[in-house]
């Protein structure tokens, strides 16, 4: 679908543009010759900045996309006899076309959960099957921050499911690709909520926060990326250009752009929230804690409505659909949204 240029939906974040800073911090470094494959000046000064935020003791790596993150920190993590526990929303397991399945060979163990997040009590029907050859063994707790369904991890949270893993000799694995909504929405740092909180490997997005492209896998537990160099290599990740991804970071980590951006979209959520709920036949199905609203609204209206604001639905059997907020998302995109919604409920009625 072709949506107006000048009219921003709410498909997802992933569909905004590239912040300004970011592009211009491509420019800044699109000059000269450096040495390629990330031994140069920019992504030794991203990789730097980044160490200040996560630890010292972290090892970084860039790469290209968030499948890619996702996969090669499994894969550095895992054999092909392991298990990885994950929520039945992952992204891991519905949205990445059985990459993890395929790259790492390991079996993914969903879990059904209401809110979209793992705890303790969920995670023991799949603890079993220690060193018994014929069962695949758990070896990862994979967890998403933000959540699929827009729900948050509290640090405490999150040490309670590192705590029982490490007990267990198990890792955690984080998907980061909102982590930047989840530390707004939270009040507090990146490292509170990874390895501050006991997680093992991250991954890393900026993607749907204002970048262009590029993610990257965090290490806390340095164990794990004995080999990922090589990994990295053969998974296609490693980037000769990698100024231009390192300098994306470096944008978006400088004077707290990364804050900026998603305390913006959060605020556009909840703004959203307000103005659509009071709508007739328009019921919020979940709670709005970062910059997602999920809401079951009329099926005859939702194909009018998308011709507008282009959304995707979520649960196609109870019409539920799922708008997201990007950094760019305006006051005007939400009142001409809300208005358009009525008008066809309205029409309806």
């Amino acid at each position: 679908m072709i949506q107006n240029e000048n009219r921003r939906g709410f498909a997802s974040d992933n569909n905004s543009g590239v912040h300004p800073d970011i592009l211009r911090a491509i420019e800044s470094v699109n000059h000269g010759h450096v040495i390629a494959y990330g031994d140069d000046p920019y992504t030794e000064k991203a990789i730097s900045r980044m160490k200040k935020i996560f630890g010292e003791d972290t090892e970084i790596y860039f790469v290209f996309i968030g499948t890619a993150a996702n996969v090669l920190g499994l894969s550095a993590a895992t054999q092909p006899y392991h298990a990885v526990i994950c929520p039945g929303t992952a992204h891991i397991h519905v949205d990445e076309c059985g990459a993890p399945e395929k790259f790492t060979g390991c079996k993914l163990l969903t879990v059904e959960t209401t809110d979209g997040k793992l705890n303790v009590d969920l995670i023991r029907q799949h603890m079993h099957g220690f060193d018994f050859e014929h069962h695949v063994q758990p070896r990862v707790i994979s967890i998403t921050q933000s959540t699929e369904l827009g729900t948050l991890y509290t640090p405490e949270q999150i040490a309670e499911i590192t705590s029982f893993a490490h007990q267990h000799e198990m890792i955690v694995h984080m998907d980061g690709a909102r982590i930047s909504n989840a530390a707004v929405a939270l009040d507090c740092s990146f490292h509170d909520i990874t390895g501050g909180a006991g997680v093992d490997v991250l991954s890393f997005g900026g993607t749907k926060n204002g970048m262009m492209y590029g993610e990257a896998v965090v290490f806390f537990n340095r164990e794990l990326c004995r080999d990922f160099k090589y990994r990295r290599k053969q998974g296609m990740q490693l980037a000769s250009k990698m100024r231009f991804i390192a300098a994306q970071f470096d944008a978006f980590l400088e004077n707290d752009l990364w804050k900026k951006n998603a305390a913006h979209a959060n605020r556009m959520a909840r703004m959203l929230h307000e103005a659509v709920r009071g709508i007739p036949r328009v019921n919020i199905t979940r709670k709005v804690e970062s910059n997602a609203v999920f809401a079951r609204i009329p099926e005859e209206i939702i194909p009018r409505l998308q011709e507008d604001f282009f959304f995707y639905v979520w649960d196609e059997d109870i019409s539920e659909v799922r708008w997201m907020c990007s950094y760019d998302t305006t006051v005007e995109d939400i009142t001409g949204f809300a208005t358009r919604l009525r008008s066809l409920i309205e029409q309806g009625a």
